[in-house]
C-alpha cells in the first residue's frame, strides 16, 4: 500500500481556541475549512497535515470526529481488498464520499479508527473553503 500522507485527527469542543493554537503557535496555515472541521497545514512542508473536528449539527462529515488517523492512499480499493483479506475489524465498509473521496474505516489492533481513503475525480458541490499552496 502507497501512502501519500497521514493525518492525526484531534477531537475539540473548542474550534476558536484550537485554531488559534495551531495558526499562531505552531505557524501552521488552515489549507481546508468546513463546518465542523479545520485541517491545517504546515508552510514549510504543506504535505505536513492534520485535522480537528468538532460536533455541529449540520457538519459535512460528522463521522470524521470518530477517526484517530486519517491516511491518504494511492490505492483506496487495494488497501480495502487488503485489509479484508488480512481479517481487519471493518468499523465502516468502502464507499464514496459527495466531497470527492472514496474511503473505509478500520480499526486497528490498539483499538483507534484509521480512515484509509483516495480522491476520486467528481465530488459535488459543497461550502468548502480551502488555500492556494
Amino acid at each position: 500500500m502507497k501512502i501519500r500522507r497521514a493525518m492525526p485527527v484531534i477531537d475539540t469542543h473548542d474550534p476558536a481556541a484550537a485554531r488559534v493554537f495551531y495558526e499562531s503557535f505552531l505557524g501552521f496555515r488552515v489549507a481546508m475549512e468546513q463546518d465542523g472541521l479545520l485541517m491545517f497545514a504546515s508552510v514549510s512542508t504543506p504535505t505536513t497535515q492534520l485535522i480537528v473536528a468538532w460536533d455541529s449539527p449540520t457538519a459535512v462529515d460528522p463521522d470524521v470526529r470518530g477517526v484517530d488517523v486519517s491516511l491518504e492512499v494511492e490505492d483506496v480499493d487495494e488497501a480495502y481488498r487488503e485489509a479484508l483479506a488480512s481479517g481487519l475489524e471493518m468499523v465502516r465498509d468502502i464507499r464514496d464520499e459527495p466531497w470527492g473521496i472514496r474511503r473505509f474505516f478500520v480499526r486497528d489492533p490498539t483499538g483507534a479508527v484509521v480512515n484509509i481513503a483516495s480522491h476520486v475525480d467528481t465530488p459535488v458541490d459543497l461550502p468548502v473553503t480551502t488555500e492556494a499552496s
